[in-house]
């Protein structure tokens, strides 16, 4: 196979969710001395891209998403070191978790591979996080994004616990705050006082993108 030959099967196996392929895709890849990066940004990136495009256009739904969503996860976890040496950088630090009482994770899950498949260094703090456990890891980690999850209506409250949290720790203003979750609305994003909600992932994606983009033009140079 030639380097084009493993970037399109790479392409349509992702695409398809065939996790195996994709993997053995990515071996032969390292074994032909092919750069992490490239299979990452040639490759992988536009595959998950044109997933999210599709369910957009209602032709994928959320299963589709998910496998495909997989078999990416299965080839970063090969990347994912051999990308850090190379010093490919990321294009924000997001961290990401589920309000405490709270023990749904596929939706974040998803959203997870979906953000590192667009370049983003992602954080996951499980499910179950306390306010206190969200400051104490913005502390630690210093992300750009922090992602609220809640799939209950009875566990919606946590976002503004966990925003006033993170004005009592005087870290609000440095942070950008993504509510999501299935009961999850702009209106009441907004009512908590959120910076930003998506759908799904594919939207959160490029929710995330614009709003760094945004605040980055506001830094001054």
């Amino acid at each position: 196979m030639t380097p084009d030959d493993i970037l399109k099967g790479l392409y349509d196996e992702t695409l398809v969710g065939n996790g195996p392929a994709v993997l053995d895709l990515t071996h032969q890849a390292l074994g032909m001395q092919m750069a992490p990066g490239t299979l990452l940004f040639d490759a992988l990136i536009p595959a998950l891209e044109e997933v999210g495009a599709r369910f957009e256009r209602g032709d994928f739904f959320v299963p589709e998403m998910l496998i495909a969503g997989r078999a990416m996860a299965g080839s970063m976890e090969v990347l994912r070191p051999l990308l850090a040496d190379t010093g490919v950088e990321t294009i924000g630090k997001f961290l990401m978790g589920t309000v405490k009482g709270d023990v749904h994770d596929i939706g974040k899950n998803l959203v997870n591979i979906m953000l590192e498949g667009a370049g983003f260094e992602v954080i996951d703090l499980g499910v179950q996080v306390a306010p206190e456990k969200f400051v104490a890891a913005i502390d630690e980690h210093q992300p750009d994004i922090v992602g609220f999850s809640a799939f209950l209506t009875t566990t919606m409250p946590m976002f503004k616990a966990n925003i006033n949290a993170l004005e009592k720790a005087g870290m609000r203003d440095s942070v950008i705050v993504m509510v999501g979750g299935a009961p999850v609305t702009q209106e009441y994003a907004d009512a908590v006082g959120a910076d930003g909600y998506a759908a799904d992932a594919s939207a959160t994606v490029k929710r995330a993108k614009a709003l760094l983009a945004e605040r980055r033009s506001q830094v001054p140079a």
